[in-house]
């Protein structure tokens, strides 16, 4: 029995186990993938203490401190929570069960897919999610990123190292990434932005060739590309806090209190699954302090910022 089962090994995860570890409850994290999202993020500029890290340096960081407290790690993926009076039971992909006092919801987000015709068939054939895994494989050829954000510039930056023609590809008028980004992307030679525009289809033979836009580019539909690379946004991971009972939002953040709690007993949630304004690693990691203080309240019946 933990005293604490943690969902999701990123900012908010490593950061609820460490501190419920210095608690001295039992914790475990469950995570498909260590580290989340950060971790394809070839450079982390904006995290205090650290002027340039790589994102899985940053999280290895992390897990190490994690673990250094005693707060154990398993690799697998959650497929359900049950709760049996107060005692929570976790299902795995691996048929493992896992059962805890408390459970920190800290599962962030999946990235949202191209949705248009031929994205599908060629996904891993050109059409790709992320950057720092794929870009080698773009050594002088001509790639595409979809989307305006910062981290659709991140991912144009890397690639305009390697690559030999980087589009990036946004349906508004101006980037919306922050503007440090936008200006190197501005005094890059081989980036070029193509805006109000939207890629309506991938088309090649065994992999990707060409993609179609919604409006003429240079007199032409069509642009001969070697790769897409998308970066669109991303929806939050919380199919299992729903059928848990957890209250969402309509665009499916889960609902928190100050205190990281929701609105089932013993279930706390951190990070970029929530229904926080700012979605940075750094309100993450405050969050994941928060909610295992409101569980090692909740276990030893205390109320969060009474004196201890």
């Amino acid at each position: 029995m933990y005293d604490v089962i943690i969902i999701g090994a990123g900012f908010a995860g490593y950061s609820a186990a460490l501190y419920a570890a210095r608690y001295n409850l039992k914790t475990l994290i469950i995570a498909k993938v260590p580290g989340g999202a950060i971790v394809v993020s070839n450079e982390v500029e904006n995290y205090p203490g650290f002027k340039k890290i790589t994102g899985l340096e940053l999280m290895n960081k992390f897990e190490e401190h994690a673990k250094a407290f005693g707060a154990e790690l398993v690799v697998d993926e959650v497929i359900g929570i049950i709760k049996q009076d107060k005692v929570f039971k976790v299902e795995t992909k691996q048929n493992k069960v896992y059962k805890g006092k408390t459970v920190i919801l800290g599962m962030g987000t999946d990235r949202k897919k191209l949705g248009v015709r031929g994205s599908n068939e060629f996904e891993g054939k050109g059409v790709h999610y992320c950057a720092i895994c794929d870009a080698v494989f773009y050594k002088g050829k001509i790639v595409a990123v979809v989307g305006g954000s910062s981290s659709a510039a991140h991912a144009a930056i890397l690639l305009s190292k390697l690559a030999k023609q980087v589009y990036i590809i946004y349906r508004r008028e101006k980037l919306r990434s922050e503007p440090i980004l936008a200006k190197q992307i501005e005094e890059t030679n081989n980036i070029d932005v193509i805006y109000k525009t939207n890629i309506v289809g991938i088309k090649g033979s065994k992999f990707v060739e060409k993609a179609v836009l919604d409006t003429e580019y240079k007199g032409k539909k069509e642009l001969k590309l070697d790769g897409v690379f998308v970066e669109i946004g991303s929806v939050p991971s919380s199919a299992i806090a729903k059928e848990l009972g957890v209250k969402l939002t309509e665009s499916r953040n889960i609902i928190i209190n100050e205190s990281c709690e929701t609105n089932v007993k013993g279930v706390f949630a951190a990070g970029d699954v929530t229904n926080v304004v700012l979605k940075q690693g750094v309100v993450a990691a405050s969050q994941g302090a928060i909610a295992a203080t409101s569980a090692y309240a909740y276990i030893t019946g205390r109320r969060v910022g009474e004196p201890w």
